[in-house]
């Protein structure tokens, strides 16, 4: 038995395959010629070994010879178009085994040459941002060839108001080797108003450096990807209208509430300094505490401490329609409360006009002003020294209500002589008309 491709003279077969050519995603042939030399006939099994047997197959598989013929088989090679299928050249071998001499097994070998192929998978995402002067997407590129490549990019636009940095630039891929490259877009001026500018641009994927490609099929030509970066305007159209409405609420301000409202004011102002009290050293030449018998040294009238003075105790004369004032003096100890009260006679009625408050000493505390059950008004003693209050209309008190004083002493203060007091001491002058109720 001797398989061969041309048979050189019995004994000596040549077992040679001729070299082959292929391009992955085709098909390529070749032969192989069995002789049988030997005396008996003789079937023979044959079996493509190596990394080329996945992808080939012999063509019969088993051929039977009679004693001194031959016969010639096909070799078939169909390599998928898959990165795994390096370009490069790569041995194939056939074993031929007969069958009743399986000891006279031969490999006949050859080598087959798989042809480059070309093919880039570009997919850019998003494909449309948003932003004030730049945007960012991302390339991811993958090399379904079968052959190392480096990858250029190449940006286009209509005008040349975007600019386009790629990171990596030219990244180099293996067979079936993947990667992502970043892609910053940024315009050179911004938008402040108005409606946003929509740029279109392309960018184009494509095989860098010197390299050859002798025979590039059409499956490699890509098509650029198409994208869009939106560029927004800094100031939307809302800001713009809110704006506008503020200023027209400033300018309506200005034009209309603001003069109304210091008019208001400059009105409220000069009816304040209208109705201003008079101070009390100005009542007639007299100072708070100097009426009635009152001092800041002694209790009014030589009466005792607490006690208002009786009627006509000023020295005005008391009936119909005339002219009283009353005092109310309280000393209190510090941390204490202590009232004073006047209580309006019996068929009549004393019309307030005016009340005087004197805290000679400057004590701290509160003092509560009472007509009859009406509080008129409350105040912190710290605040003031002599203060007064004035009606244009009368406060009316009838009989046997009362004027109460109320003094709660938080801290004694320092008179002139400048001695701290032992308790604190104030003074209430009130004023009025006291008339009859009925005729005498």
């Amino acid at each position: 038995m001797t398989p061969s491709a041309a048979s050189s003279g019995p004994g000596a077969p040549s077992l040679d395959i001729p070299e082959v050519t292929v391009a992955p995603g085709g098909t390529a042939t070749t032969s192989l010629t069995v002789r049988n030399d030997s005396d008996i006939v003789e079937a023979y099994s044959l079996e493509v070994i190596g990394d080329c047997a996945s992808w080939t197959a012999v063509e019969p598989a088993r051929v039977s010879l009679y004693p001194g013929t031959s016969e010639t088989v096909t070799i078939r090679l169909e390599p998928p178009r898959s990165p795994e299928i390096r370009a490069g050249d790569m041995p194939l071998g056939v074993r031929v085994l007969p069958t009743e001499h399986p000891e006279s097994v031969r490999v006949p070998e050859t080598t087959v040459h798989v042809q480059e192929f070309h093919e880039l998978r570009t997919e850019l995402a998003p494909r449309r941002r948003r932003g004030w002067l730049r945007g960012r997407y991302r390339l991811a590129v993958r090399n379904q060839g079968n052959t190392p490549v480096q990858v250029g990019f190449t940006p286009g636009q209509a005008g040349e108001e975007l600019g386009f940095v790629f990171s990596p630039a030219e990244p180099k891929l293996e067979p079936g080797e993947s990667t992502e490259v970043g892609l910053r877009v940024r315009t050179g001026k911004p938008v402040w108003f108005g409606a946003p500018v929509v740029w279109p641009f392309t960018v184009d994927t494509a095989e860098s450096g010197d390299q050859e490609e002798p025979q590039r099929d059409e499956t490699a030509v890509r098509a650029p990807l198409d994208a869009e970066f939106v560029q927004i305007p800094v100031f939307p159209r809302w800001l713009l209208v809110v704006l506008a409405a503020l200023l027209a609420l400033l300018l309506a301000w200005f034009a209309l509430v603001r003069p109304a409202v210091r008019s208001a004011a400059k009105e409220a102002a000069n009816e304040a300094v209208q109705a201003r009290p008079t101070p009390a050293g100005e009542q007639g030449g007299q100072t708070p505490g100097t009426g009635g018998g009152a001092g800041s040294d002694a209790s009014p009238g030589g009466q005792e401490t607490g006690a208002p003075s009786g009627p006509g105790g000023d020295g005005t004369s008391v009936g119909d329609g005339l002219q009283s004032s009353e005092t109310i003096d309280v000393q209190t100890s510090g941390g204490e409360t202590k009232t004073g009260t006047y209580r309006v006679p019996e068929d009549s009625v004393f019309e307030v006009t005016d009340i005087v408050v004197a805290n000679f000493q400057g004590d701290e505390g509160v003092l509560t002003i009472t007509f009859g059950n009406r509080k008129i008004t409350t105040i912190a003693l710290e605040t003031f020294r002599n203060q007064d209050y004035h009606w244009v209309t009368p406060i009316k008190i009838p009989e046997n209500d009362t004027v109460t004083v109320e003094v709660t002493c938080e801290k004694p203060g320092t008179p002139a002589t400048g001695r701290r007091a032992q308790g604190c001491h104030e003074v209430l002058n009130v004023s009025g008309v006291l008339s009859r109720t009925t005729q005498q």
